[in-house]
């Protein structure tokens, strides 16, 4: 543990047909692994036929099966902040991580990138758990009497937070942040997507037409004394399990657009009230989107404002294409040159700043002209002589439905050519 973060004493308590595991300490790093990985504090309740796992403010966070009849054994359902339910498949273990950069494919009970895995929501299994866990938690707690006391107090906290209490915290964290997140930065996927969403403007310049996540919010910006009391509700929502996140999300769709003082004062601010620093990670992260006109707007002394904050920062930015005609008809009023010259700022940025590391994301589909894949080609591929780590290409496919791996094809062979790292984007929501 470092700094100041609390420690939390592990204890397991047995009986005969159920297991508890009290503040049971996982990873301490999001960790890319071929494995399931838990991480942070929790704890785990065992039965003959589900585990559960609960956050340190006692709301669940995970659960599985560990019959037969659960799809896979090595795959889990998680509730996010947002009270949605997803499942993390393992896709065959088949291009997963080539695709996504994770080894495990989160599905998604709502519209977005099926371009790959199936449909769990679909399995009998998998709904009854999403929709009875709470009734199994009721029947397991009548049935404690002669538990000790810290047994019975955790049991009575989880059977308090129920479905319809987890529904109500996840509409104020809504209020706080004026509106649901409806889309997160893709790099927010190192971190398995756990980010306090704190939103420092709203809306984006750009209104493109192809834009199905973003809203028609009038782009503004809150104001310090409104982004400080975000944070004091933030802390006061999150309670307990705030030492389990270290990362901030600053919202909403171009937060880069925002003036660089309030920027910097967001990042500061965070870190202190919160204690990103001091969570059980290891580390600690700042995520925001930009667009090409706010990356190519802002002062070089941002950057190295940046460098010089805690943690390490990534932003992402909708370049979306260096074709002409394909920007056209997407509706997203810049030029081709426009694109090339945030493509080159980025890179020089991301070969100055040790911390500051910016990605990028650009559309694959079907119905895009040729000139849109060479164009693209001519970023990723000809500009530089040997690969380079760092600076994320994200491709993300217009068309949201119909998953279909011929769908695949253009982003494989891209890939193949790439010489900068290059995934999906999975989009996903808080």
């Amino acid at each position: 543990m470092k700094n100041n973060a609390p420690i939390y004493s592990s204890r397991t308590y047995q009986l005969a047909d159920w297991h508890l595991h009290l503040y049971k300490n996982g990873s301490k790093r999001y960790a890319k692994v071929s494995y399931p990985i838990r991480c942070g504090v929790y704890s785990e309740l065992e039965t003959d036929d589900y585990i559960f796992h609960f956050n340190l403010n006692h709301e669940i966070i995970r659960a599985f099966g560990k019959t037969e009849r659960w799809p896979h054994p090595q795959e889990w359902l998680k509730r996010t902040i947002g009270n949605d339910w997803i499942y993390y498949s393992t896709g065959g273990y088949t291009g997963v991580f080539e695709t996504t950069g994770e080894y495990y494919l989160p599905n998604l009970p709502y519209p977005a990138n099926k371009s790959i895995g199936g449909n769990p929501f679909l399995k009998k299994d998998v709904t009854a758990l999403i929709q009875k866990w709470h009734q199994k938690l009721q029947i397991l707690r009548a049935a404690q009497k002669y538990a000790p006391p810290e047994v019975l107090d955790f049991f009575s906290a989880a059977n308090d937070n129920n479905p319809a209490k987890m529904a109500s915290k996840a509409e104020e964290l809504f209020d706080i942040c004026s509106g649901r997140i409806s889309v997160l930065p893709p790099d927010t996927r190192h971190v398995d997507y756990n980010v306090i969403p704190l939103t420092i403007s709203q809306g984006c310049m750009y209104k493109c037409r192809f834009c199905r996540v973003k809203n028609d919010h009038p782009f503004t910006l809150k104001s310090p004394e409104e982004i400080s009391g975000q944070i004091l509700r933030l802390k006061a929502l999150f309670g307990e399990d705030l030492v389990n996140y270290n990362s901030v999300f600053l919202g909403e769709h171009d937060a880069l657009q925002a003036d660089p003082d309030l920027i910097c004062f967001s990042i500061e601010e965070a870190h202190r009230q919160l204690n990103l620093s001091d969570s059980y990670f290891d580390g600690s992260n700042t995520f925001l989107f930009g667009s090409v006109d706010s990356l190519l707007n802002a002062p070089d002394w941002l950057f190295r404002q940046l460098e010089e904050l805690p943690g390490a920062k990534y932003i992402n930015i909708g370049i979306e294409s260096a074709d002409q005609e394909t920007l056209d008809a997407l509706g997203k009023p810049l030029s081709s040159k426009e694109s090339r010259d945030a493509f080159d700022r980025l890179q020089l940025i991301n070969d100055t700043f040790a911390t500051v590391e910016i990605t990028a994301n650009f559309v694959i589909d079907e119905s895009l002209n040729k000139n849109h894949y060479l164009s693209l080609l001519s970023l990723i591929r000809d500009r530089f002589e040997r690969p380079k780590t760092k600076g994320c290409i994200y491709l993300s496919p217009l068309q949201f439905e119909n998953p279909s791996r011929e769908k695949l094809f253009d982003f494989y062979k891209l890939k193949v050519d790439s010489r900068l790292p290059l995934f999906l984007y999975l989009i996903q929501r808080l």
